[in-house]
Parts: structure tokens; C-alpha cells; sequence
């Protein structure tokens, strides 16, 4: 089975438990995941991105000070913009955080209810999940010399038929590379590939 593969299996077990929604942060790195997903109201992403909510969340802020997992009324941190109460607004009346990992590679996962607080046991079997997919989604530091060649030119900004002349390769072993290369960094698309590789210093 295909990291990718496994990834979407995790995911769709999270969504199955999380009847409001879910948020994702995988590897937060410089304030910023290497894998996002959210499943919550798009009216409350909106509204919480324009507000720039991620800098005021105390779901964030816990998950940044702690690991382990909480009900949301369980975490005991000002919320002096009333977030918790504006998500209720969308529907996110309950919810469970999840922090996991490094604080150099921490990953965060709130996953929310509507109708009541999440049971003891379905706080464990998310907590799982959200370590699966925490060491699924481990940065990879090992692509090929091809594989880094090839996003090289692309993001040098070679088109295909140029950066596979310039590496004597064909356009479809170039592609080839290009797509081994976003398999093993867990990206969608070959721009998200180079930003990875950027960030954890491949390229």
C-alpha cells in the first residue's frame, strides 16, 4: 500500500468521526504545516481566516504547549476574541484536540461535533489516527539525485521539454521522476512538491 493510499485511509476514518469537521496540521514547521485538510463549514474557514483566527486559537495554542489529546471545554486558556463561541455559531459545538510530535515538527488535529461531547473512547481511536498519520507523513529526506534534479528545473523554471533536454532524459522519464518525487513528498502537485523540498531543505 502506497503512503498516499494510506494517508487517504486515515483521513477518511478521521472525517467518519468527525461529524462536524475536522482541521488537519501536519508537521507545523516555521508556522506553517507540510500537510493541511479541513472539512469544517467553508462560511466558518472563511470567517476564520479572515479574521486570523491560527494566531488567537487556543486549540492552537495548546497543541503548540502540549501533546496528548482534549475536549475542547477541557482546555483552560483565555479566549479573549471568543472563538470557542463563534464556532459554535457554525456548528462546532464539541471537540477534541490532538498534539503530537516534535515541537520542531508538531502536528495539530481538531476534529468537531455538533451534538455532544466526544466519548472517552472515541477520543482514543482519533488520537490514533492522528499519529498515523503524524509518522505517514514524516518529512522524507531521502529523494534520488534524479528526483531532485528534475523539481530543480522545474522550479528553476524549465518546462518540461526543456528540462528534459537539459537532463537527456525524455519528457516521460522526466515526468516520471516528477511524479515518484510528489508520491514520496505526499504532495498533490508538482509546485507543492518543490515547496516541500524547499522546507525541509532538499532543494
Amino acid at each position: 500500500m502506497s503512503d498516499t493510499t494510506e494517508l487517504n485511509r486515515q483521513f477518511a476514518q478521521l472525517r467518519a468521526m468527525s461529524p462536524a469537521g475536522y482541521s488537519v496540521g501536519l508537521h507545523i514547521r516555521f508556522a506553517a504545516p507540510l500537510v493541511a485538510e479541513s472539512t469544517y463549514d467553508p462560511k466558518w474557514l472563511d470567517h476564520y481566516a479572515v479574521n486570523a483566527y491560527a494566531l488567537r486559537d487556543p486549540l492552537i495554542a495548546w497543541g503548540l504547549s502540549c501533546e496528548g489529546a482534549v475536549r475542547w471545554s477541557e482546555i483552560a486558556l483565555p479566549d479573549p476574541f471568543d472563538i470557542w463561541r463563534e464556532a459554535a455559531d457554525f456548528g462546532l459545538n464539541f471537540g477534541v484536540a490532538v498534539s503530537c510530535g516534535s515541537i520542531q515538527s508538531r502536528s495539530i488535529v481538531g476534529c468537531a461535533r455538533s451534538d455532544r461531547e466526544f466519548a472517552d473512547q472515541e477520543i482514543d481511536k482519533i488520537a490514533t489516527v492522528v499519529r498515523t498519520l503524524h509518522q505517514i507523513t514524516e518529512p522524507k529526506t531521502d529523494l534520488t539525485q534524479a528526483q531532485i534534479q528534475a523539481l530543480r528545473c522545474i522550479a528553476g523554471g524549465d518546462r518540461h521539454a526543456a528540462a528534459a533536454a537539459k537532463l537527456g532524459i525524455s519528457e516521460s522519464a522526466l515526468k516520471a521522476r516528477l511524479v515518484s518525487a510528489r508520491e514520496r513528498l505526499m504532495a498533490r502537485t508538482t509546485s507543492e512538491a518543490i515547496q516541500k523540498a524547499i522546507e525541509i531543505r532538499l532543494l
